[in-house]
């Protein structure tokens, strides 16, 4: 019965027009452990796309500590389970940031939404299915570590951020995450951001430790989007629910996030995106398995 409903799904999602001839791009940002800045940096990431004119959404999908409404000191009106369970449009439940950055909350219980209510997918990807081509990106900002639904976020996407730092607890974590993630699937494409490094070094070597030893022993290539330095006003913003990127622009850490747009930018073809209804087509997989 459930993969009859799977079926049906991938057929109308197949068989939807798709009137939008650009197609955005699904970025997953996960990390092995927490406190590495994995939410900061969605955050800031894309604030920084929208000020290069990147029209960028996120969807805070961390399930029971969801933050990005935090960081910015927004109650946020509406859920991802609102729109479920109230019968909203999408449109209803993007939530607006600082800069016009839009938003959506997941909700508090987003993890039993998933695991008994799949009647709700038909509408969900539905409306989901309305964000390609209005968006450029669109980021998920998942919990940390290894849950059954952030892996399926991630197995969804085009492209997973692995958030880490230089402290030798995360890069173990972080190597735990891309073996666990190879395991399941061999073909996704991983980025490495590494967090607070104090210099350039400290970032290429981390980077290369981790790098090395999914190739030696899981034979995967791992990329590497770039490193944020280390920044006293990091937390200061923190404290005051503001974007570090638009509190101290000029900061080392705003433009480490700068540099990091940019080689996104340069080195990402938006070609080989699969969009959104590629995007949700994996979805129906995942969770009907």
């Amino acid at each position: 019965m459930i993969y009859d409903q799977a079926a049906d799904l991938r057929k109308k999602l197949q068989s939807t027009p798709n009137k939008m001839e650009r197609l955005t791009r699904v970025i997953t940002i996960t990390s092995g452990k927490g406190g590495v800045g994995k939410s900061n940096f969605t955050l800031n990431f894309a604030l920084a796309l929208l000020e290069k004119q990147h029209k960028t959404v996120i969807l805070d999908a961390d399930i029971g500590l969801a933050n990005i409404d935090i960081l910015m000191g927004i109650a946020p009106k509406y859920t991802l389970q609102d729109m479920l369970y109230q019968h909203l449009q999408i449109w209803d439940i993007l939530e607006k940031g600082p800069n016009e950055l839009e938003f959506i909350a997941g909700g508090s219980d987003l993890e039993g939404l998933f695991d008994m209510n799949k009647k709700y997918f038909p509408y969900l990807f539905e409306q989901f299915l309305l964000l390609n081509g209005y968006v450029d990106t669109l980021l998920i900002d998942t919990g940390a570590g290894v849950t059954p639904e952030s892996l399926k976020f991630m197995f969804s996407s085009d492209e997973i951020f692995l958030v880490t730092s230089p402290e030798p607890t995360s890069i173990t974590d972080a190597y735990a995450m891309i073996k666990m993630i190879f395991s399941k699937k061999k073909e996704i494409k991983i980025s490495l951001v590494i967090n607070r490094v104090t210099n350039e070094q400290e970032g290429h070597n981390t980077a290369n430790r981790i790098k090395a030893v999914a190739k030696r022993f899981l034979n995967c290539d791992i990329g590497l989007l770039g490193f944020i330095y280390d920044d006293e006003i990091v937390p200061k913003a923190v404290k005051k629910q503001e974007p570090f990127y638009l509190s101290y622009p000029n900061s080392r850490a705003s433009r480490s996030i700068n540099n990091l747009v940019q080689n996104y930018l340069s080195n990402h073809e938006y070609v080989h995106s699969k969009g959104v209804r590629t995007f949700l087509e994996r979805m129906t997989y995942w969770f009907h398995r």
